[in-house]
């Protein structure tokens, strides 16, 4: 498995599940869409950094 898709993946759900509740308790959905975000670009740069060469 590559490394960073885990932080992506999770990320993605986390980001989702705090949109889901934006209109409940705006405030801790802006936390926990900060905190899902912050995993995708995390989980994004580390798969970019250890992509294996095509060439």
């Amino acid at each position: 498995m590559r490394e960073g898709l885990i932080p992506a993946v999770l990320g993605t759900a986390v980001t989702a599940s705090g949109a889901a509740l934006r209109n409940k308790f705006p405030m801790a959905a802006a936390v926990v869409v900060g905190f899902g975000l912050a995993h995708v670009v995390l989980g994004a740069i580390d798969l970019v950094e250890h992509r294996k060469s095509l060439f």
